[in-house]
């Protein structure tokens, strides 16, 4: 038994040492790498980030730059069964003034 643990742990202090050494060589020779995701994230993706808001910005302009549609009261169109369970009951939940209309046209 003292001759199989003596060389067991003999392999397993050469391989640990081994192991340390091609970490260290690898550390020094690509420690760099940090510096490219840096150089990414601040010259790429920071850039792509703020060309995508331009461009919703821009796409909202020219999508709610103009005036309202006229109101046409369709009878196919806002029909309430039920009244809905908050404010008034006749408001979606996520109703806007300026866009959504009422049954009657829209509210200003």
């Amino acid at each position: 038994m003292s001759l199989v643990n003596v060389v067991l742990r003999r392999a397993i202090s050469q391989s640990a040492a081994r192991q340390a050494q091609s970490h260290a060589a690898t550390a020094g020779g690509h420690g760099g790498g940090y510096k490219v995701w840096k150089n990414l994230s601040f010259f790429v993706a920071i850039p792509a980030v703020g060309l995508c808001m331009l461009n919703a910005y821009l796409a909202h302009e020219a999508e709610h730059g103009h005036a309202r549609p006229e109101f046409i009261a369709y009878e196919h169109l806002r029909i309430r069964n039920k009244r809905f369970p908050w404010g008034e009951g006749q408001k979606s939940l996520f109703h806007n003034a300026h866009a959504n209309a009422l049954k009657d046209g829209y509210e200003h």
